[in-house]
């Protein structure tokens, strides 16, 4: 039986036909579903082995990017959730997905790993003043996380308006740090940290990409990876050494790889 990968839409999700290809790509079997029919029964999300929230702007970003998303599973959805982490599952939030996951307070996550409604850190508007569609070069920090290979270096497309990682103080992103729950963060060329913009797009805190919870199940990032899942879709492909696909692709195909 193949991995079951759900990939969560509702009113403003853009990207959600792409991650369910990418999810296709890597082996998945993935279905498109929008929140009103999940929160008509949420015990169907246990069908599913893994929760994807794709980018987007969902609700047109009002009140906050990805805020009334997050509302309708902490209102709706967590005792669902909280069983699926329960029986070992993913939960990927990508871009809009992920300012869902840490309005929700599924990241970085309570101790007992339940929503708090007290996010510790937020998403906000990019330094720039300005929505930031580009390419970036990004490593993985963490050895915890299955979506990922700690120490690798690897290029994604970003497109946010409010991508900017801030803690509520410098007290979370140190514990964040030693709980080695910090996933990604944005490089230069050479995968060196502390790069000006726009090596850095939107001034997050650390030059943070990305984070995971404290089982590494949860991953959010920023960047897109389903928009680089085939070698072609890279502005330089033709310039680059030939490969077989995307480096995006390699955050879906460890998602399945993490059940079999």
């Amino acid at each position: 039986m193949p991995v079951r990968a759900l990939v969560l839409r509702t009113a403003g999700t853009n990207c959600d036909e792409e991650t369910q290809f990418a999810w296709e790509l890597a082996g998945a079997r993935a279905e498109r579903v929008h929140v009103n029919r999940l929160i008509e029964n949420p015990r169907r999300l246990l069908d599913y082995q893994v929760l994807t929230i794709p980018g987007g702007f969902s609700y047109g970003d009002d009140i906050a990017s990805g805020k009334i998303f997050a509302n309708q599973i902490v209102h709706h959805l967590a005792d669902a959730v909280q069983e699926f982490l329960a029986r070992d599952r993913l939960v990927l939030g990508i871009c809009n997905g992920f300012q869902v996951l840490v309005r929700c307070g599924l990241l970085p996550g309570a101790a007992d790993g339940r929503p708090t409604l007290v996010p510790s850190a937020t998403l906000t508007n990019n330094d720039s003043g300005k929505f930031e569609d580009r390419w970036v070069h990004l490593r993985t920090d963490t050895g915890r996380c299955p979506f990922l290979a700690k120490g690798e270096v690897f290029d994604l497309p970003v497109a946010h308006g409010e991508g900017k990682f801030v803690p509520a103080d410098s007290s979370p992103l140190a514990a964040l740090e030693q709980k080695d729950q910090v996933a990604l963060r944005y490089v230069d060329s050479r995968g060196r940290t502390g790069a000006s913009y726009p090596a850095n797009p939107n001034g997050s805190a650390g030059d943070v990409a990305g984070i995971c919870d404290a089982t590494g199940r949860i991953l959010g990032l920023m960047p897109h990876p389903e928009r680089h899942a085939l070698s072609e879709h890279h502005p330089q492909w033709t310039r680059r050494p030939r490969r077989k696909s995307g480096d995006g692709l390699a955050v879906f195909k460890r998602g399945v790889a993490y059940f079999r």
